[in-house]
Protein backbone atom coordinates (compact mmCIF):
# COMPACT_ATOMS: atom_id res chain seq x y z
CA UNK A 1 0.00 0.00 0.00
CA UNK A 2 1.23 3.51 -0.75
CA UNK A 3 2.05 5.98 1.97
CA UNK A 4 -0.96 8.04 0.87
CA UNK A 5 -3.23 5.01 1.10
CA UNK A 6 -1.88 4.11 4.50
CA UNK A 7 -2.50 7.62 5.78
CA UNK A 8 -6.07 7.33 4.55
CA UNK A 9 -6.40 4.08 6.53
CA UNK A 10 -5.23 5.84 9.71
CA UNK A 11 -7.66 8.68 9.14
CA UNK A 12 -10.48 6.17 8.56
CA UNK A 13 -9.76 4.29 11.76
CA UNK A 14 -8.90 7.16 14.09
CA UNK A 15 -9.57 10.63 12.77
CA UNK A 16 -11.89 11.13 9.84
CA UNK A 17 -14.67 8.74 10.82
CA UNK A 18 -15.78 9.15 14.44
CA UNK A 19 -18.33 6.32 14.17
CA UNK A 20 -15.52 3.91 13.25
CA UNK A 21 -13.39 5.23 16.12
CA UNK A 22 -16.29 4.63 18.50
CA UNK A 23 -16.66 1.09 17.17
CA UNK A 24 -13.02 0.44 18.11
CA UNK A 25 -13.63 1.78 21.62
CA UNK A 26 -16.72 -0.37 22.08
CA UNK A 27 -15.26 -3.54 20.60
CA UNK A 28 -14.60 -6.16 23.27
CA UNK A 29 -12.64 -9.37 22.81
CA UNK A 30 -15.26 -11.82 21.54
CA UNK A 31 -13.82 -14.95 23.15
CA UNK A 32 -13.42 -13.29 26.50
CA UNK A 33 -16.87 -11.76 26.40
CA UNK A 34 -18.34 -15.21 25.74
CA UNK A 35 -16.72 -16.45 28.96
CA UNK A 36 -17.99 -13.49 31.00
CA UNK A 37 -21.44 -13.72 29.40
CA UNK A 38 -21.68 -17.44 30.17
CA UNK A 39 -20.98 -16.80 33.86
CA UNK A 40 -23.33 -13.83 34.06
CA UNK A 41 -26.11 -15.80 32.38
CA UNK A 42 -25.60 -18.57 34.92
CA UNK A 43 -26.09 -15.97 37.65
CA UNK A 44 -29.16 -14.70 35.84
CA UNK A 45 -30.74 -18.16 35.73
CA UNK A 46 -29.96 -19.16 39.32
CA UNK A 47 -30.41 -15.69 40.86
CA UNK A 48 -28.56 -14.53 43.95
CA UNK A 49 -25.18 -12.83 44.38
CA UNK A 50 -22.27 -12.74 41.94
CA UNK A 51 -18.81 -11.12 41.95
CA UNK A 52 -16.81 -9.98 38.92
CA UNK A 53 -13.32 -8.61 39.58
CA UNK A 54 -10.32 -7.51 37.56
CA UNK A 55 -7.59 -4.89 37.45
CA UNK A 56 -8.13 -1.30 36.33
CA UNK A 57 -8.76 -1.10 32.60
CA UNK A 58 -9.50 -4.80 32.37
CA UNK A 59 -12.89 -4.37 30.69
CA UNK A 60 -15.22 -5.19 33.60
CA UNK A 61 -17.60 -2.29 33.10
CA UNK A 62 -17.58 -2.69 29.30
CA UNK A 63 -18.48 -6.37 29.46
CA UNK A 64 -21.14 -5.94 32.15
CA UNK A 65 -22.80 -3.03 30.34
CA UNK A 66 -22.81 -4.98 27.07
CA UNK A 67 -24.40 -7.96 28.81
CA UNK A 68 -26.98 -5.77 30.58
CA UNK A 69 -27.92 -4.03 27.31
CA UNK A 70 -28.70 -7.42 25.77
CA UNK A 71 -31.23 -8.35 28.49
CA UNK A 72 -34.93 -8.33 27.60
CA UNK A 73 -36.50 -5.29 29.36
CA UNK A 74 -39.81 -7.15 29.50
CA UNK A 75 -38.20 -9.77 31.75
CA UNK A 76 -35.47 -7.87 33.60
CA UNK A 77 -35.18 -4.50 35.35
CA UNK A 78 -31.54 -3.40 35.35
CA UNK A 79 -30.35 -1.05 38.10
CA UNK A 80 -26.77 0.18 37.64
CA UNK A 81 -25.04 2.10 40.44
CA UNK A 82 -21.41 3.23 40.63
CA UNK A 83 -20.19 3.21 44.21
CA UNK A 84 -16.96 5.24 44.01
CA UNK A 85 -18.16 8.01 46.34
CA UNK A 86 -21.47 6.74 47.70
CA UNK A 87 -22.34 6.93 51.40
CA UNK A 88 -24.76 4.47 53.00
CA UNK A 89 -27.75 6.83 52.80
CA UNK A 90 -26.83 7.86 49.23
CA UNK A 91 -26.68 4.18 48.32
CA UNK A 92 -30.28 3.63 49.45
CA UNK A 93 -31.50 6.85 47.85
CA UNK A 94 -29.90 5.92 44.50
CA UNK A 95 -31.43 2.45 44.65
CA UNK A 96 -34.84 3.90 45.42
CA UNK A 97 -34.68 6.42 42.57
CA UNK A 98 -33.52 3.75 40.09
CA UNK A 99 -36.54 1.65 41.07
CA UNK A 100 -38.91 4.57 40.52
CA UNK A 101 -39.41 5.31 44.22
CA UNK A 102 -39.31 8.81 45.71
CA UNK A 103 -36.44 8.39 48.20
CA UNK A 104 -37.05 8.82 51.90
CA UNK A 105 -34.74 10.64 54.31
CA UNK A 106 -34.38 7.69 56.66
CA UNK A 107 -32.46 4.56 55.74
CA UNK A 108 -35.06 2.23 57.28
CA UNK A 109 -37.87 3.73 55.15
CA UNK A 110 -35.83 3.36 51.96
CA UNK A 111 -34.93 -0.19 53.00
CA UNK A 112 -38.59 -1.21 53.36
CA UNK A 113 -39.67 0.55 50.16
CA UNK A 114 -36.88 -1.12 48.14
CA UNK A 115 -37.78 -4.57 49.47
CA UNK A 116 -41.45 -3.97 48.69
CA UNK A 117 -40.83 -2.90 45.08
CA UNK A 118 -38.44 -5.83 44.45
CA UNK A 119 -41.10 -8.24 45.67
CA UNK A 120 -43.73 -6.47 43.56
CA UNK A 121 -41.57 -6.72 40.42
CA UNK A 122 -41.20 -10.45 40.88
CA UNK A 123 -44.67 -11.41 42.15
CA UNK A 124 -46.91 -9.08 40.13
CA UNK A 125 -44.90 -8.04 37.07
CA UNK A 126 -42.92 -11.29 36.67
CA UNK A 127 -39.82 -9.14 36.20
CA UNK A 128 -36.46 -9.99 37.79
CA UNK A 129 -34.53 -6.97 39.09
CA UNK A 130 -30.83 -7.07 38.18
CA UNK A 131 -28.68 -4.90 40.44
CA UNK A 132 -25.19 -4.05 39.20
CA UNK A 133 -22.97 -2.35 41.76
CA UNK A 134 -19.86 -1.10 39.94
CA UNK A 135 -16.66 -0.12 41.76
CA UNK A 136 -17.92 -2.28 44.62
CA UNK A 137 -14.43 -2.38 46.14
CA UNK A 138 -15.31 1.11 47.46
CA UNK A 139 -18.50 -0.19 49.07
CA UNK A 140 -18.80 0.75 52.73
CA UNK A 141 -18.85 -2.13 55.22
CA UNK A 142 -22.25 -0.96 56.37
CA UNK A 143 -23.65 -1.46 52.87
CA UNK A 144 -22.06 -4.90 52.51
CA UNK A 145 -23.54 -5.91 55.86
CA UNK A 146 -26.98 -4.76 54.73
CA UNK A 147 -26.99 -6.51 51.35
CA UNK A 148 -27.81 -10.00 52.57
CA UNK A 149 -30.69 -8.67 54.68
CA UNK A 150 -31.95 -6.33 51.95
CA UNK A 151 -32.22 -9.18 49.44
CA UNK A 152 -33.41 -11.81 51.91
CA UNK A 153 -36.97 -12.98 51.16
CA UNK A 154 -39.05 -15.74 52.71
CA UNK A 155 -36.34 -16.91 55.11
CA UNK A 156 -33.75 -17.52 52.35
CA UNK A 157 -36.03 -19.93 50.45
CA UNK A 158 -35.69 -18.03 47.17
CA UNK A 159 -33.96 -15.06 45.58
CA UNK A 160 -36.10 -12.48 43.82
CA UNK A 161 -33.21 -10.54 42.32
CA UNK A 162 -29.77 -10.80 40.75
CA UNK A 163 -27.06 -8.85 42.57
CA UNK A 164 -23.70 -8.38 40.83
CA UNK A 165 -20.72 -6.79 42.60
CA UNK A 166 -18.10 -5.48 40.16
CA UNK A 167 -14.74 -4.16 41.28
CA UNK A 168 -10.99 -4.43 41.68
CA UNK A 169 -9.51 -7.68 43.06
CA UNK A 170 -9.31 -6.24 46.59
CA UNK A 171 -13.10 -6.61 46.71
CA UNK A 172 -12.47 -10.32 47.33
CA UNK A 173 -10.29 -9.43 50.32
CA UNK A 174 -13.16 -7.42 51.79
CA UNK A 175 -15.57 -10.29 51.30
CA UNK A 176 -13.21 -12.71 53.07
CA UNK A 177 -13.55 -10.78 56.34
CA UNK A 178 -15.41 -12.78 58.97
CA UNK A 179 -17.98 -9.98 59.32
CA UNK A 180 -19.08 -10.63 55.72
CA UNK A 181 -19.31 -14.42 56.02
CA UNK A 182 -23.15 -14.41 55.74
CA UNK A 183 -22.94 -12.49 52.47
CA UNK A 184 -20.09 -14.62 51.12
CA UNK A 185 -22.22 -17.74 51.62
CA UNK A 186 -24.80 -16.28 49.25
CA UNK A 187 -22.30 -15.80 46.39
CA UNK A 188 -23.00 -18.35 43.65
CA UNK A 189 -20.75 -16.92 40.90
CA UNK A 190 -17.28 -15.39 41.24
CA UNK A 191 -14.97 -14.63 38.32
CA UNK A 192 -11.72 -12.65 38.03
CA UNK A 193 -10.60 -11.16 34.71
CA UNK A 194 -6.86 -11.79 34.40
CA UNK A 195 -4.60 -9.65 32.20
CA UNK A 196 -4.28 -10.87 28.62
CA UNK A 197 -1.34 -13.13 27.78
CA UNK A 198 0.66 -12.62 24.57
CA UNK A 199 -1.59 -14.74 22.37
CA UNK A 200 -4.78 -13.21 23.79
CA UNK A 201 -3.44 -9.67 23.43
CA UNK A 202 -2.52 -10.21 19.77
CA UNK A 203 -5.96 -11.68 19.12
CA UNK A 204 -7.54 -8.73 20.95
CA UNK A 205 -5.74 -6.22 18.69
CA UNK A 206 -6.65 -8.19 15.57
CA UNK A 207 -10.30 -8.37 16.59
CA UNK A 208 -10.35 -4.64 17.30
CA UNK A 209 -8.95 -3.90 13.84
CA UNK A 210 -11.35 -6.40 12.25
CA UNK A 211 -14.16 -4.66 14.09
CA UNK A 212 -13.47 -1.39 12.27
CA UNK A 213 -13.09 -3.08 8.89
CA UNK A 214 -9.28 -3.25 8.74
CA UNK A 215 -8.06 -6.71 7.69
CA UNK A 216 -4.47 -5.96 6.70
CA UNK A 217 -1.21 -5.77 8.64
CA UNK A 218 -1.00 -2.52 10.60
CA UNK A 219 1.63 -3.31 13.28
CA UNK A 220 4.75 -5.36 12.59
CA UNK A 221 5.53 -8.24 14.96
CA UNK A 222 8.09 -6.27 16.99
CA UNK A 223 5.58 -3.46 17.37
CA UNK A 224 2.93 -5.89 18.62
CA UNK A 225 5.35 -7.33 21.19
CA UNK A 226 6.23 -3.82 22.35
CA UNK A 227 2.54 -2.96 22.79
CA UNK A 228 1.91 -6.11 24.81
CA UNK A 229 4.95 -5.63 27.05
CA UNK A 230 4.25 -1.94 27.68
CA UNK A 231 0.55 -2.52 28.39
CA UNK A 232 1.08 -5.55 30.64
CA UNK A 233 -1.87 -7.12 28.83
CA UNK A 234 -4.37 -4.53 30.10
CA UNK A 235 -6.95 -3.81 27.35
CA UNK A 236 -7.35 -0.13 28.24
CA UNK A 237 -3.58 0.40 27.98
CA UNK A 238 -3.46 -1.56 24.71
CA UNK A 239 -6.12 0.78 23.31
CA UNK A 240 -4.24 3.89 24.41
CA UNK A 241 -0.90 2.73 23.01
CA UNK A 242 -2.43 1.60 19.70
CA UNK A 243 -4.28 4.90 19.41
CA UNK A 244 -1.15 6.98 20.01
CA UNK A 245 0.99 4.71 17.78
CA UNK A 246 -1.36 5.15 14.83
CA UNK A 247 -1.41 8.92 15.24
CA UNK A 248 2.39 9.08 15.41
CA UNK A 249 2.63 6.60 12.52
CA UNK A 250 0.50 8.89 10.40
CA UNK A 251 2.81 11.81 11.14
CA UNK A 252 5.82 9.67 10.15
CA UNK A 253 3.93 8.36 7.10
CA UNK A 254 4.77 4.78 8.07
CA UNK A 255 3.20 2.10 5.93
CA UNK A 256 3.34 -0.36 8.86
CA UNK A 257 3.72 0.72 12.48
CA UNK A 258 7.21 -0.08 13.80
CA UNK A 259 8.48 -0.87 17.29
CA UNK A 260 10.20 2.55 17.38
CA UNK A 261 6.88 4.28 16.78
CA UNK A 262 5.24 2.23 19.52
CA UNK A 263 8.01 3.19 21.96
CA UNK A 264 7.51 6.86 21.02
CA UNK A 265 3.82 6.38 21.76
CA UNK A 266 4.54 4.71 25.10
CA UNK A 267 6.88 7.53 26.15
CA UNK A 268 4.40 10.14 25.00
CA UNK A 269 1.63 8.34 26.89
CA UNK A 270 3.66 8.35 30.12
CA UNK A 271 4.36 12.08 29.84
CA UNK A 272 0.79 13.09 29.01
Amino acid sequence: MSSEGNNELYRKIWIGNQSVYKKWKRCFSRNEYKEVKFRLNYLLQTKGFGVLTGGAGRGKTTSVRQWANELNPAAYKVVYISLSTVTVIEFYRQMAMNLGIDPYYKKVDNFRAIQAIIEKYKREKRITPVFIFDEANYMKSGILNDLKILFNFEMDSKDYAVVLLVGLPQLNNQLRLSSHEPLRQRIIMSHNLENLNEEEAKRYIKEKLDGVGCHQEVFDNNALNAIINASNGIPRMINQICNKSLLIGEQKQEMIISMETVMDAVNDNELS
